[in-house]
């Protein structure tokens, strides 16, 4: 499969650029486009030296690396066993996948609310764009996609050097949808600063964020920054990314978001206004880069950080059950790594299921947990149940990728690679 066409600028040619480009810009509503098929996906414009999804350097250990070693004291939130560290399963489940190099996951029965499998399942860890589903979770219910907004410079600066970026143009005006696409396809932190302005601004977004999260009992999550990129002291868990995404498949609009592989994305000055086509870099979902669609897959959100290395949160959906999966950091340097194991973790979690393993903790943490009664071992029988049916398969939607005015634009046919992103 050819690669897509990347666009790359320059940020301090752009950042002279946005006085100029916020004047010379039309302000015409972008409507939300459907993809032809056969239409190319243009990928988002980014630094030069910005990894692409997915994507670590290869090499030596990152710098900065997470340390190798849960805490002493991880929580027992959802259940005691969730607190130990190591692998952990319940009496009589079908042994877990070979190699699995992550420092945290956790694999859960999304509709009862069973955690059917876990690894330092609350070892806070950096989360990367992972923590956009929480931004989506708290900022979804204030700014639908039927809002409009005109974009102004001033709500594209004070993003972190290296962001990821759908190609937002000051001076344009789009509609909550087509900024929603650029957050969950191309894990557009410009999309998301934009979209945090029209909240009420980013110190007010990261208050919701952390609000959202204390509600939803993630006490592993500590929030800095709205869009997942590397900051002092922000943290989540494979356990409060789990609550995140089951949160969101309960909102329409997150999961149609979060379910669409390719899409459109209204066009700028570089393009004459033309829409230009993108895919998700999720590649489980939209099966770029060589890696293959996982069937049933639904989708979530994947991240990668200097710091945070690769983290991915899926959910897929089979014979009647969905299974989530959240993966943080593994420590094998192969840039489809994350998905390998998740996709071994997915197909483990359907068979836990059809063997009835019992469950080791619970995502419904209003109700008990047998793990958290009875101590047990790694291998100790708990049960646990809540109810979410909510959950099943989704069709896709609509979003993309665009130019952007006032940049140097380079066009490649691979996906480039650097340090750090959101």
């Amino acid at each position: 499969m050819r690669a897509p066409i990347t666009v790359q600028f320059s940020r301090p040619l752009a950042i002279a650029a946005l006085a100029v480009t916020s004047a010379v810009c039309g302000a015409a509503p972008a409507a939300a486009h459907t993809v032809k098929p056969g239409t190319p996906a243009a990928a988002h414009p980014v630094k030069p030296g910005t990894p692409a999804p997915g994507k670590p350097t290869p090499g030596p250990p990152r710098a900065g690396a997470a340390r190798k070693e849960p805490p002493a004291n991880m929580s027992t939130a959802g259940g005691e066993q969730l607190g130990r560290p190591g692998p952990q399963t319940g009496a009589g489940a079908p042994a877990l996948p070979p190699d699995l190099s992550a420092l945290s996951w956790m694999v859960s029965d999304a509709d009862t609310g069973q955690v059917l499998a876990a690894s330092n399942a609350h070892w806070p860890l950096p989360p990367a764009s992972t923590l956009k589903m929480l931004f989506a979770d708290a900022v979804l219910p204030a700014v639908p996609g039927t809002a409009s907004h005109k974009v102004e410079p001033a709500e594209l600066t004070g993003m972190g050097d290296g962001s990821s970026a759908v190609g937002i143009v000051p001076g344009q005006t789009y509609q909550g949808a087509d900024l929603w696409r650029g957050v969950f396809l191309r894990s557009g932190n410009d999309a998301v600063h934009v979209l945090a302005s029209m909240n009420g601004g980013v110190a007010k977004t990261v208050a919701d964020m952390q609000a959202k999260a204390d509600g939803l009992g993630a006490k592993d999550t500590q929030v800095r920054s709205p869009d997942g990129y590397d900051a002092e002291g922000q943290v989540s868990s494979a356990y409060d990314l789990t609550l995140f995404l089951r949160s969101g498949l309960t909102n329409k609009d997150f999961k149609e978001y979060c379910s669409t592989a390719d899409a459109m994305f209204p066009g700028g000055p570089n393009t004459k206004g033309k829409p230009f086509g993108i895919s998700n870099t999720n590649r489980m979902l939209s099966g770029i880069d060589g890696v293959s669609k996982y069937p049933g897959l639904i989708g979530g959100k994947n991240g990668y950080t200097t710091h945070a290395g690769n983290t991915l949160a899926e959910a897929a959906t089979r014979d009647g059950h969905t299974v989530l999966v959240t993966v943080m950091n593994p420590q094998e340097n192969r840039r489809d790594k994350v998905y390998a194991e998740t996709r071994a973790l997915l197909d483990w979690g359907f068979k836990a299921i059809a063997a009835h393993a019992p469950s080791i903790g619970t995502l419904d943490l209003a109700k008990p947990s047998s793990s958290s009664k009875s101590p047990g071992t790694a291998a100790a029988s708990t049960d646990s149940s809540g109810s979410l049916g909510v959950l099943g398969w989704t069709g896709v939607g609509a979003a993309a990728v665009v130019g952007v005015g006032a940049v140097y634009v380079v066009l490649k046919r691979r996906p480039v690679r650097g340090r750090r992103r959101g």
